[in-house]
């Protein structure tokens, strides 16, 4: 699936977390990204699993789209160092941007930013309005609550697609690219 692509929208966290897995496994997916020649297209900032995905991709000579709203390039603090940084007026330019741009979208541990970026992609796919493969990489078991209630929506009968169906799940970078 993933190799199959040639653009992949990572969604992420501007802060690294508490965890250094996961900083770890940004970098590494960046990395993998570059040498596969798959271009990362990506939130535009230089913190966090931001930065750390978009060094890695770079460092191995990927080409690195950004996409930052103007009132996040503080926040964010925009990457100069990306192949291409696009600046929008807000965030749902950018989001449309970020879909438009991929063939695929990859999760990597975030705050209530990914998580609106994933259920959206999710609603998108389940409405038919595109069909990218949704890849979550579930670093140091990140996700595993929410995968379990996305579960629970299953049994309690308010999706209509089986979460195997919606999304890939991995524990490490290598595993994504395995397939």
């Amino acid at each position: 699936m993933i190799l199959n692509v040639s653009s992949v929208a990572v969604f992420c966290g501007s802060k690294s977390g508490n965890n250094p897995l996961f900083e770890s496994h940004a970098y590494q997916l960046g990395l993998f990204l570059g040498d596969k020649n798959i271009d990362l297209i990506y939130g535009g900032g230089n913190k966090g699993l931001m930065a750390a995905v978009a060094n890695g991709a770079l460092k191995n000579g990927g080409k690195v789209i950004g996409i930052i709203p103007q009132v996040l390039k503080e926040w964010e603090h925009q990457h100069d160092g990306v192949t291409e940084l696009i600046v929008v007026e807000n965030m749902h330019i950018r989001k449309r941007m970020l879909y438009e741009k991929s063939d695929a979208a990859i999760i990597l541990p975030g705050g209530f930013g990914t998580l609106d970026e994933l259920f959206e992609m999710l609603t998108w796919n389940q409405l038919s309005i595109h069909n990218k493969p949704i890849i979550i990489l579930n670093s140091g078991g990140f996700y595993d609550a929410l995968l379990q209630h996305m579960h629970n929506m299953i049994e309690q009968d308010f999706l209509y697609n089986s979460i195997e169906k919606c999304l890939k799940i991995f524990d490490s970078p290598e595993d994504i690219f395995k397939l």
